[in-house]
């Protein structure tokens, strides 16, 4: 089985069944903190591979959302220094197993490559239902309106209440 570098969000409930669904699956999985880990232009580059520029953020990410950033007309450069400054811009997780890097959590591809199929029969269940979800995108409710953020003092997911009216940042 692979030794599976794996750099996600700390909480986030996608990150967790991607997790899952790798260790059912026999793999050893080694988490890191995406948000705090020290990139530098080169290693985060060497994740994205030849996928275009748009495909390396998070759509999630608040500056997306709003359209203050736009993936579509942002060059390969300015997408790494934005990415560097503010990581929660980088789509999750990254993934590193041996020399190879790849980003997010396409499940047949990585069925493909280093296989997801359960280790044990017990697990065959939990596995065959965390496949069939999509384990690409941020896993929690839809975030609330505007008007339901100020209703409820923030949203309140991954463990944590946030106060500020936008400031939830998936």
């Amino acid at each position: 089985m692979a030794r599976v570098i794996f750099y996600s969000k700390p909480g986030c409930q996608g990150g967790t069944k991607q997790k899952v669904l790798l260790t059912a699956a026999g793999h050893e999985v080694v988490a890191y903190n995406l948000l705090t880990e020290p990139w530098t232009v080169e290693r985060l580059r060497s994740f994205f591979g030849d996928r275009p520029v748009a495909e390396w953020f998070n759509p999630s990410s608040p500056k997306v959302k709003s359209g203050e950033i736009v993936p579509e007309k942002t060059d390969a450069e300015t997408a790494l220094q934005l990415m560097l400054r503010e990581p929660l811009l980088i789509r999750r997780p990254l993934l590193e197993i041996g020399d190879r890097r790849e980003v997010g959590f396409d499940v047949q591809k990585i069925d493909a490559w280093i296989g997801l199929k359960p280790a044990d029969e017990s697990l065959q269940e939990m596995s065959e239902n965390l496949m069939k979800q999509d384990l690409q995108n941020c896993s929690h409710a839809p975030a609330p309106s505007h008007e339901q953020h100020n209703q409820q003092g923030g949203c309140n997911h991954h463990g944590q209440q946030h106060q500020k009216q936008g400031s939830c940042s998936h």
